[in-house]
């Protein structure tokens, strides 16, 4: 098999919704919000339930403990770091919450952070409160009002030697544009500042090593990499051990714990091991080497990068060069585009668009997209939002066309 080419049938035979009853006739393009599960992932959770019981003891339960420090263990493989540098949790929401609540006494009033307009409001929120309950000054790194695009000259003025924390989206859920990670996170550790990159709108598209982010912490949502339900952080070492305790007293010296105020999702966590399953299914199937799961992970983010390329490029050509279009984003195809189109529609409203497509079977999304900041900075109405198709790599260039038709017909 060509380790050059994403085959796509053997993709979609992956993912049980695509030969479901229930989703006959329907074309998901609301990817950005979650993603489909892979079989992997589903085989992972009901063999998990198959026997469920408390894990670490005798017995079976011993395998189900098994099972979830498997998980944590091949994780830290695929992502360059450590097992005891892997957070799970509920979601990238809960994780960021607790994850301030633990940053609150390294921080001193008087303190900067750096916060965008451009994030999902869980990597917002949560710091611009603490910020105010700290008496911290709050520095906002601000999208251009037209393109919605972040500029890194306007990040390196805000920062200096009060800047303790910056947090920033490795891409926009609407903007769709990576972000520098890499060249702002070195500049924020020269200042001498903490890094919290939020990568959940990049993730589905290309599984990164932490080494090369360089990220103090980074996370994403799981559900929305082709698996279950949790959220996931990587929460480097130097760091993990200054922050406070968000657990029972005695977990304070267990990284797996120590920022899970709750008791983990056994399945769930044990679980995640199946987004791992399907690359390596990927993998195999392209010829890429079984024993490297961190370079299978490389390679097979770079096939889904090629892929999803392709399938964007069509759309992308129609809405930025349609009279009736203003589209959120970088027009251009590149490495640094993610498959997430965001659009105003001026003849139609989003909800009115969105309904009007559903119709005709296709699932696509109308609202802010928990980026409020964002949408209001770009001068428009939260409360009606934006459109947004999002595909992923198992999206097929007919269905991209099909839209588009749908598309030209109402716009």
């Amino acid at each position: 098999m060509d380790a050059t080419a994403l085959d796509l049938d053997f993709v979609r035979a992956q993912f049980p919704a695509f030969t479901a009853p229930e989703a006959d006739g329907w074309t998901h393009f609301e990817n950005a919000g979650g993603s489909f599960p892979a079989l992997q992932t589903i085989d992972a959770l009901s063999g998990f339930y198959r026997t469920k019981v408390q894990p670490y003891g005798a017995g079976p339960s011993g395998v189900l403990g098994d099972a979830m420090d498997l998980a944590r263990t091949r994780w830290a493989e695929a992502l360059g770091v450590t097992p005891e540098e892997i957070v799970f949790g509920p979601s990238t929401s809960a994780n960021t919450y607790t994850l301030a609540h633990a940053f609150r006494p390294l921080l001193n009033s008087g303190e900067e952070i750096i916060v965008t307009d451009q994030d999902h409001e869980a990597n917002s929120g949560v710091w611009r409160r603490m910020a105010h309950a700290l008496d911290l000054t709050l520095r906002e790194w601000k999208v251009d009002p037209v393109s919605g695009r972040l500029d890194p000259a306007d990040f390196h003025a805000l920062l200096n030697d009060k800047t303790k924390l910056v947090t920033f989206t490795h891409c926009s859920n609407l903007a769709g544009e990576e972000n520098p990670v890499a060249d702002l996170t070195a500049a924020a550790r020269e200042a001498g500042a903490w890094s919290v990159v939020d990568g959940v709108s990049w993730a589905p598209h290309e599984i990164c090593d932490m080494n090369d982010l360089g990220a103090d912490v980074y996370m994403f949502s799981l559900y929305k990499v082709y698996g279950v339900h949790q959220g996931l952080m990587t929460v480097r070492t130097p760091l993990m051990e200054r922050l406070e305790n968000q657990s029972h007293y005695f977990n304070a010296g267990s990284p797996a714990a120590k920022l899970n105020p709750a008791g983990p999702d056994h399945a769930q966590v044990a679980a995640t091991i199946g987004t791992l399953n399907y690359i390596e299914a990927l993998a195999a199937h392209h010829g890429v080497d079984s024993n490297d799961l961190h370079g299978q992970v490389r390679t097979v983010s770079a096939l889904w990068r090629a892929q999803e390329q392709a399938v964007t490029a069509p759309l992308l050509d129609f809405l930025d060069g349609h009279p009736n279009v203003r589209l959120i984003g970088p027009a251009e195809v590149s490495t640094r585009r993610a498959p997430t189109v965001a659009f105003m529609p001026s003849k139609i409203l989003p909800p009115d668009l969105e309904k009007h497509l559903g119709e005709q079977g296709f699932i696509t999304g109308a609202n802010d997209f928990y980026a409020r900041r964002l949408v209001e900075a770009l001068g428009l109405d939260a409360d009606i939002g934006v459109m947004r198709a999002s595909m992923t790599h198992y999206t097929r260039t007919e269905d991209v066309m099909r839209l588009i038709s749908a598309l030209d017909a109402v716009l």
